[in-house]
C-alpha cells in the first residue's frame, strides 16, 4: 500500500511520459505532436516535486521545532526541578527579607509565563496536525525566542543576585545543573535558528539567544 501510494505521489510523471511515448511510438505519431506535450507534462511534474520537497522541509522544520518546544516547556517550566523558578524560590531558605520580596514578584511572573508556555504547547500540538506549516511556522520559532526571553531575563535576574548575596550550597549546585542542560537546548535552539531561517523567512539571529552564566565559587 505505501509503495503503491509513494509511486502514485512520486511516479505519476515518468510513467505518464513512458506510457505516452510508447503510445506515440506504436501509433506512429509526428514526434512535432508529442514532443510539446511530453515537455508540458515533465515542467508539471518538476513543479510538483519543488512543492513537495519544500512542504517535506516544511514539516521536518515544524517537527523540530515542535520538540525543542516540548522540551523547554517540560524541563525548564511547571514544577521542574531545573526550573528556574524553583531555583528561585529556594531563595526563601535565605533570611533576606529583600530577596524574599523579588522572589514573591518572582513567584506571581512563574504563574502567568507557565500558563504561557502550556497554552503555547497545546497550540502547537493543535496546529501541527492541520499540517499548515507555512502559515505558522514562523510565527511559532519568534513566540519561542520571545518566551525565552522572558525566561532568561529572570536567570540574568538570579545570576546577579547569586554573586552579589551568599547562597546556600544546595542553591548553587542546582543553578549549576540547570545552567549545564539550559545551555545545551541554547545551543540546539540556534542551530535550529539558523536551520529554521532557510524556510522559515525569520529575523532572529542565533547569537540572540543567550547563554546562561556559570556562578563563582560559594562565598
Amino acid at each position: 500500500m505505501y509503495i503503491l501510494k509513494t509511486i502514485t505521489k512520486w511516479g505519476w510523471c515518468p510513467i505518464l511520459i513512458t506510457a505516452l511515448a510508447v503510445v506515440g511510438y506504436i501509433c506512429e505519431w509526428p514526434i512535432g505532436a508529442v514532443a510539446p506535450t511530453l515537455i508540458i507534462i515533465l515542467v508539471i511534474g518538476l513543479v510538483v516535486a519543488v512543492i513537495g520537497a519544500k512542504e517535506k522541509e516544511l514539516e521536518r522544520a515544524s517537527l523540530q521545532l515542535k520538540q525543542l518546544a516540548g522540551y523547554f516547556n517540560r524541563r525548564f517550566t511547571g514544577n521542574s526541578s531545573l526550573s528556574i523558578f524553583t531555583i528561585i524560590d529556594s531563595l526563601f531558605n535565605i533570611d533576606n527579607p529583600k530577596l524574599w520580596d523579588w522572589a514573591r514578584a518572582c513567584d506571581m511572573s512563574k504563574r502567568i509565563f507557565n500558563t504561557w508556555c502550556d497554552s503555547f504547547m497545546e497550540r502547537v500540538e493543535s496546529d501541527i496536525r492541520t499540517r499548515r506549516f507555512d502559515v505558522y511556522l514562523r510565527t511559532y520559532l519568534n513566540e519561542l525566542w520571545l518566551a525565552n526571553n522572558h525566561y532568561y531575563d529572570f536567570v540574568e535576574q538570579f545570576y546577579e543576585i547569586a554573586e552579589k548575596v551568599e547562597i546556600p550550597r544546595e542553591t548553587v549546585d542546582q543553578y549549576s545543573k540547570f545552567m549545564m542542560e539550559y545551555n545545551a537546548f541554547v545551543q540546539d535552539f540556534r542551530d535550529t535558528i539558523s536551520e529554521l531561517k532557510k524556510v522559515a523567512k525569520t529575523e532572529i539571529e542565533p547569537p540572540s539567544v543567550g547563554f546562561a552564566k556559570e556562578l563563582s565559587e560559594v562565598k
